[in-house]
């Protein structure tokens, strides 16, 4: 232990540098103090970022139930490939070797049957004789409504002239699944479970099983992957108008797909474009890629040069330097200083908080106000607020340790101001970017049940039937008896008006 020199002996000299010393000393001691305060405060908040969120298991294998899943993506992909191959073969092209099908089971003698009969239009024969009906043929189709089980029995009357030996029938009708025993009603509601009740089909197979059906899930699979191809030319027809908006929403969210050849997932994502609240569109589609690669959200967009309601995902910063306009979110700014205030109750972070409250208290006084009365509108009230947050902010920046929860959060927004306050100029485009976000919400439901894409082909399957159903909800409609009277009408659908089907066109045909 060092004894404490006697002050009485230094000079004025000595003194005064000794008291530079000791207040140098006391300097750096101070800064050290304020970066061991930032680093606790910047890991504290992360702490607590942690503890909020919930980590899925982290094993990749292919265990038990996900085998079966695997099987039956399967299934959905080779059936898909055939009904592609059978549109391009050409329809004079010399017939297959024939193969054994297998054995179909009777559909239970215990299930309601309705009779449908088609009879010929005219029973006249050509020769002026009237023609004799000789007898009939006779197939079982199972349908299905909410909760019951029906066969449609359709019995086809055979008609022939006595006189000339002419035979006639009434024509089958056409199906999207031909020769099989699915009605559009059953397809839907296959589609429907899987797709927006998150069902895979090996448990759609087990409900069949209890009400009687014998219905393997390799031909449910077969039906999904035959309707994925049928109601594609619906989703690019749907993409089309979509791209026709001047604002739109994009988001992203992972999903796991298998890798060719192993039994391992890797990371493919799902990308999410949307319209926004105050569009006349109402429209979602999805877009299934196997990385999360700007190129494939340059893909999707093509040619369109509009404004983009985004996060700062890096993969959307190339499409700006080409013409489109980034659109800042204002909820993912707010979002950081919510985390900040449940780290340490942050008064800074809540003074924050209110003024972007603010912010949105005039959105929702605006909502149903036209475009131009709405831009008139933030002009008035919002703009004001948004600038005093603007100083405020740059103000609060210049008192807090680089490298903290409170730095990083004023960061977030000072860095975007621009985009973020972009809304307040255009009436059309939306505070943030929560629409897509509640539109992409369906895929994390639905990966804690299929827990993951056992192809890419599987993945643009699924990503094109949701776009349908979710762009049904959008417009007020039961995905059931949309898809069921869509398939029901698409096998006779011309193609020049294929956009009377698209969700925001339908109107059921009874009507």
């Amino acid at each position: 232990m060092t004894s404490r020199p006697d002050l009485n002996a230094f000079s004025p000299e000595q003194l005064r540098a000794l008291a530079t010393e000791l207040f140098d000393h006391l300097e750096s001691k101070d800064r050290a103090i304020h970066h061991r305060d930032a680093v606790i405060e910047k890991q504290a908040h992360e702490l607590a970022l942690l503890k909020r969120h919930k980590f899925a298991r982290r094993s990749e294998q292919l265990k038990g139930v996900q085998g079966q899943l695997l099987d039956e993506l399967i299934d959905a992909d080779l059936a898909a490939m055939e009904a592609e191959l059978a549109e391009l073969l050409p329809t004079q092209a010399p017939p297959a070797p024939a193969k054994q099908q297998p054995k179909r089971e009777p559909l239970p003698p215990q299930l309601p049957r309705t009779l449908i009969h088609h009879e010929p239009e005219n029973t006249q024969c050509r020769c002026g004789c009237a023609l004799r009906r000789i007898g009939e043929d006779i197939s079982e189709k199972l349908d299905y409504v909410p909760g019951e089980f029906t066969v449609e029995r359709h019995i086809r009357g055979k008609w022939a002239c006595e006189q000339c030996e002419t035979l006639i029938q009434a024509p089958v009708p056409a199906q999207v699944i031909d020769k099989g025993i699915p009605t559009s009603g059953l397809l839907a509601q296959v589609l429907v479970a899987k797709y927006a009740d998150h069902l895979p089909l090996y448990r759609q197979e087990r409900i069949f099983g209890r009400a009687g059906l014998a219905i393997p899930r390799s031909t449910l699979a077969e039906w999904v992957g035959t309707c994925g191809v049928r109601l594609q030319p619906l989703v690019d027809a749907l993409r089309a108008q979509l791209l026709a908006q001047p604002v739109l929403h994009a988001d992203e969210t992972p999903v796991a797909m298998l890798a060719p050849g192993k039994k391992k997932t890797h990371r493919a994502y799902v990308w999410a474009y949307c319209s926004t609240p105050f569009a006349d569109l109402k429209a979602t589609v999805y877009d299934f890629a196997p990385s999360r690669a700007g190129e494939h959200a340059r893909a999707f967009l093509g040619e369109w040069h509009g404004k983009l309601v985004c996060d700062d995902y890096a993969g959307y910063k190339a499409g700006f330097g080409e013409g489109i306009t980034e659109i800042g979110c204002l909820a993912h700014a707010r979002r950081k200083f919510h985390d900040l205030h449940m780290a340490n109750k942050s008064e800074l972070a809540a003074q924050g908080l209110d003024y972007i409250g603010a912010l949105y208290g005039i959105e929702r006084e605006a909502k149903d106000l036209p475009d131009q009365d709405r831009q008139r509108l933030r002009h008035e009230k919002a703009r004001p607020i948004a600038d005093t947050l603007y100083q405020w902010m740059i103000a609060q920046r210049q008192k807090v340790p680089d490298g903290s929860g409170t730095a990083k959060a004023l960061d977030y927004s000072l860095k975007r101001w621009a985009a973020l306050t972009r809304y307040l100029d255009d009436g059309a485009v939306p505070i943030d970017n929560n629409r897509v976000e509640n539109q992409i919400r369906p895929w994390a439901l639905g990966r804690n049940n299929w827990l993951f894409a056992g192809s890419l082909r599987s993945g643009q399957r699924a990503a094109a039937v949701m776009s349908l159903i979710q762009s049904a909800k959008l417009n007020g409609h039961d995905p059931y008896a949309y898809l069921k009277d869509v398939l029901a009408r698409l096998p006779t659908q011309k193609n020049s008006a294929i956009e009377e089907l698209l969700p925001h066109n339908w109107t059921p045909a009874s009507a």
